[in-house]
């Protein structure tokens, strides 16, 4: 504990910017939760536009909007 999946429109990310990426959320995660980085797991899932609101934003957005830190504006 603490599971982080990010899901996100396909796009080139170099692993300098995944290893900068994974490092910032798991200090993130650490701070918020004061936690050991080890217990902490982190997914980085592409997920094409055509399957975005079947799979991300009906399911996991407007179902889920009660759970939402931070609503998007589209």
């Amino acid at each position: 504990m603490p599971h982080i999946n990010i899901k996100y429109f396909p796009v080139p990310l170099s692993q300098e910017q995944k290893d900068t990426l994974v490092t910032s959320l798991t200090n993130a995660a650490r701070n918020a939760f004061g936690c050991d980085a080890g217990v902490i797991s982190i997914a980085l899932e592409p997920i094409g536009g055509d399957a975005w609101n079947e799979q991300v934003y009906i399911p996991e957005i407007k179902q889920r909007k009660q759970l939402l830190c931070k609503v998007p504006n589209y």
